[in-house]
Parts: structure tokens; sequence; C-alpha cells
């Protein structure tokens, strides 16, 4: 193993940190959707994708090449910048988490290595074309494309499943949806674990350990499967309620289609050296196969606080960073200062976490899963469209209504639109 130094073991170990925080956070990516409709049961599911993301690691080291080479400009970086990129990126993630909102990861890691490292040797240090064409754009087009995507898809898949039996379909997409998440767990660790890599890689460059256009150490890779895995097996329950009850409910067929294309879009990007956000696409296969369902809806209020949280986590998590960079200078009583922050800080989300604990026993517990009112003009289409599997009995139930109605003598009629309206 290359020459480390106690500064730069600090850094490592807070890089896995951040990986487990990853792990933890980004678990309802793959299984949020296949817990929620019954396909696995909680722990079996958080256990297959832990294993997953560990083997995913080894398949791939061109995102880590991104992080390392081409984001920032090894030149001037040190230690220091790149421990306090990872305070922004780990308090973003535990926050987040906190509230179960299905932020990215890698953007916040993103974001606090740029922000540590404008802080450190100004804007000259990021790469423009490599921020621009390698995350900005794909953070914007993943979910657009998984989102339309997996419309599609679910249409398609409710197509073909009138030709057969209800209780067949649902098998068949269920045991379908379990290895889509698989394939999902399978590109989450080509895709995130990789950051860690590259982060601990850049580390080391700056440090002196490797030369600078040096590959991901095998010992790197390792550990940095190892840590996600550890951490996408915690489970990560919060954000779960949120994919698979909060934003819209889905059946088996929408949660293979989600799944599904979701996959393709990370592994496709993780080919080439897009340093994409897992949640975005994710996230954005989920609503588009809540749409692509007649009769589904997405609950627009929940979308929107994510969205705003996707929108915050760039500059967040670079505030924080340069925060911390510039504490640092003071030397060595500032390296300290910020490791106490951190401590603490973690310590007082997880003790806030503790006053409400969502677990695999209440992941699914949609009375208390908070998930708010769809909104007016989503549930005004929901109560217009009728399903294709219940077209015939609606018009049959419709029929026999008017007939009802009009045996009964329009004096006592009246009453009876309190019993409806329950």
């Amino acid at each position: 193993m290359e020459h480390i130094t106690l500064l730069l073991g600090i850094v490592i170990i807070t890089a896995l940190v951040f990986d487990f925080t990853n792990g933890f956070h980004d678990t309802a990516n793959a299984m949020a959707t296949t817990i929620s409709t019954g396909a696995l049961k909680p722990k079996t599911a958080v256990a297959m994708s832990a294993v997953l993301n560990l083997v995913g690691a080894f398949m791939s080291v061109e995102v880590a090449k991104t992080i390392s080479k081409g984001l920032v400009n090894e030149e001037g970086i040190q230690p220091e910048v790149i421990f306090a990129a990872l305070v922004g990126a780990i308090l973003w993630n535990l926050l987040t988490w906190l509230v179960g909102l299905p932020s990215s990861s890698s953007h916040a890691l993103m974001g606090g290595l740029i922000g540590a490292a404008v802080a450190s040797a100004g804007l000259g240090a990021v790469n423009g074309d490599t921020l621009v064409t390698k995350v900005l754009i794909p953070a914007i087009a993943a979910p657009l494309v998984a989102g339309l995507a997996a419309m599609l898809a679910t249409k398609v898949t409710y197509k073909f499943g009138d030709k057969v039996g209800e209780k067949t379909s649902a098998k068949g997409y269920r045991a379908g949806q379990i290895a889509s998440a698989g394939l999902v767990s399978l590109a989450h660790g080509t895709n995130d674990a990789q950051k860690t890599m590259g982060i601990i890689t850049l580390a080391l460059i700056a440090g002196g350990a490797i030369a600078p256009d040096a590959n991901p150490p095998v010992w790197v890779i390792l550990s940095a499967g190892v840590a996600i895995a550890l951490g996408t097996y915690l489970g990560g329950w919060r954000i779960i309620r949120t994919m698979g009850k909060g934003l819209t409910d889905l059946q088996p067929q929408q949660g293979f289609a989600a799944q599904t294309s979701a996959a393709t879009v990370i592994l496709a990007s993780s080919n080439l050296g897009f340093s994409l956000s897992t949640t975005h696409s994710c996230s954005g296969a989920v609503m588009g196969a809540g749409l692509g369902r007649k009769g589904g809806v997405v609950r627009w209020s929940t979308a929107t606080r994510m969205f705003i949280a996707w929108g915050l986590t760039l500059p967040a998590a670079a505030l924080v960073s340069a925060g911390a960079e510039l504490v640092m200078r003071t030397g060595d009583i500032g390296i300290a200062a910020v490791t106490v922050f951190l401590v603490g800080s973690c310590l007082a989300i997880w003790l806030v976490s503790r006053r409400q604990v969502v677990d695999h026993h209440n992941v699914n517990d949609v009375s208390t899963a908070g998930a708010e009112d769809p909104g007016v003009v989503t549930t005004a289409i929901a109560a217009v469209t009728v399903p294709p599997t219940a077209a015939a009995a609606g018009t049959t139930a419709a029929v026999a209504d008017e007939d009802l109605r009009a045996t009964i003598p329009a004096s006592t009629a009246a009453p009876a639109a309190p019993a409806a309206a329950l």
C-alpha cells in the first residue's frame, strides 16, 4: 500500500464514511418500488442490493476517472481540500435522509469538491467543460429520459398485460421487478461506488502517494465497494418510504418499467464516464411510471420538494465545504475544529432521527408515511379516468345506477347525496 500520512488517512476514512452514507441514502433507488409493491421483503431486498452494489464496484472505473482527473485540476489540490469537500457532502446526505428526500449523493460530493477547490485555488481550479458536459447536462437529461422511457414502458406493459389474467400478469411482473431491481443495484455500484474511488484516488494524488495519472488501486476499489454495500444493507428506510409511497402508488407492472428504464440509463452513463445521479434517474423513472398508468397520479407536492432539494444540492454542499476549507487554513486547530463539527453534526442528526424511527417494520405504513395530498388537478384526473381493467365493470354499474334512480321517487332521492360522498 502507498505511504499514507495521518491527514491522508483521515481523509480516506472520511471518504469511506461518505460512501457508507451514499449507500443507505441511495438504497431507495434500487429497492423502493420492489418493497412498496411487495415483490420482496424489505430486509431481503436491501441484502440483495448490497451484494450487487459490491459486484458493480468492480465492473468499471470510468466514472472514478472523471472525479479524480476531470472535474478539478489536480495541481494545487491538497488533502485538506478533499476533506472539506467530504464534510459538505456528508452533511447534505444526512440532512436530506433525515427529512426523507431522495437527493443526489453524487452532486453533493461534486458540489463539495467544487466549493472547496474554489475556496482554495480560485475558479480556475474547476474544469468548466467537464462540469457542464459530464455533470450538469446529465443531471437535467437523466430524469427526463428515464421518466419518458418509464412512462412508455408502463403503457406497453399494461397493453400486453390485458391479454392475460390479472393474477398471472402481476406474478410475472413481480419476478421481472426483482430482476430489474438487481440490475439497478448493479448499475448503482458501477456508478456511485466509483465516485468514492475517484475522491480517494484524488486524495492519494494530492498527498503524493501515487502518480498523478494513476487509476484507482485495487484496495481503493475494494474498500469503496464494501463501504457502499454496508450502507446499502443498513436500508435508508426514510427515503425508501418517500420513493415507494410518497411520490406515487405503484403496481408491479409500473415498478418493473421504472427500474428497467432507470437501470438502462445508469449503465449507459457509467460506460460513457458520466457522473450521473442515480437518484435523479430513478426518481424520474418512478414519476414516469406513475403517469404511464391510466388513473395513476404523481404527488406533485412531494415531487416539488424533491426538485428544490436537487437544485440546492450543488450550491449547499459547495458553501459548507468552502467554509470548512477556510477554517482549516488556520492549521491543525482548524482541522480539529472541522472534524469536531462534522462528528457533532452527524450525532445530532442521528439523535433527531430517533424521535420518529422508520425501519423495515413500518416502511410501507401508508397511514404514517406523510404523503401529501396529490392536489386538485391530479385528483380530478384520477377521478374521471377509469383504469382499463375496470372499464367494463364501470359501464355496467353506471347502467344499473341509472335504472335504480329511475325507480326512486324524487322526494327520496336527495338524501342519498351525503352517502355517495362517503
